[in-house]
């Protein structure tokens, strides 16, 4: 996946020592490469339309009829907020180890504070939020470069639009060699009889 300065340049941190509020930092190979303030702010976007999702009264949910892009254009009902919850929990838990999973399911899923989840975990203060903070970059980066479907940008995954169709598997249109026909004998307009 390819980033660009206007993917990361509202995401970033204004006030970030490392990019400068700019997004992208220089990479060991010349090529530039996101900077961890822009997958922190990517995970605490997907997390709180989680919370929000969660927090929905139940009976407010709707189901949606998505159309499927492909040969068949098969229709799909779904119930997007539901999906997007079971998507945000399931890759978080395919994606971290065991102790990163159990940080993030007392401080994320379950709404633990600090001083809880230090008790429950036999950590210090500092280890607690240098450790959120390396989840919140870990799972930032996944959320935005997981494919097909990735759970950032939120309009496209809630709005079903893709950020880009493959158009190498089309095939091209075949140019019709010009008629010499003049093309006032094709284009025939309806004219009314006046009364």
């Amino acid at each position: 996946m390819q980033w660009t300065r206007s993917e990361t340049l509202a995401l970033a941190q204004q006030t970030c020592s490392i990019c400068y509020g700019l997004g992208l930092r220089p990479g060991r190979s010349g090529v530039s490469t996101p900077c961890n303030c822009v997958f922190r702010s990517i995970f605490r976007a997907c997390h709180a339309r989680f919370r929000q999702c969660a927090m929905k009264e139940k009976h407010i949910s709707r189901v949606s009829l998505e159309s499927n892009p492909g040969k068949q254009r098969k229709s799909v009902w779904g119930m997007k907020n539901e999906e997007y919850m079971a998507d945000f929990c399931l890759v978080s838990r395919r994606e971290l180890n065991e102790y990163e999973y159990k940080l993030f399911r007392f401080h994320f899923l379950l709404g633990a504070d600090w001083k809880l989840c230090c008790r429950k975990l036999n950590i210090d203060r500092g280890t607690f939020f240098h450790e959120v903070y390396r989840i919140q970059q870990k799972l930032g980066r996944i959320f935005r470069e997981l494919q097909p479907h990735a759970l950032f940008p939120l309009d496209e995954y809630f709005n079903g639009t893709p950020r880009s169709i493959e158009t190498s598997k089309t095939t091209p249109f075949k140019v019709e060699p010009e008629s010499t026909a003049p093309l006032k004998n094709l284009l025939r307009f309806p004219v009314k009889k006046a009364a």
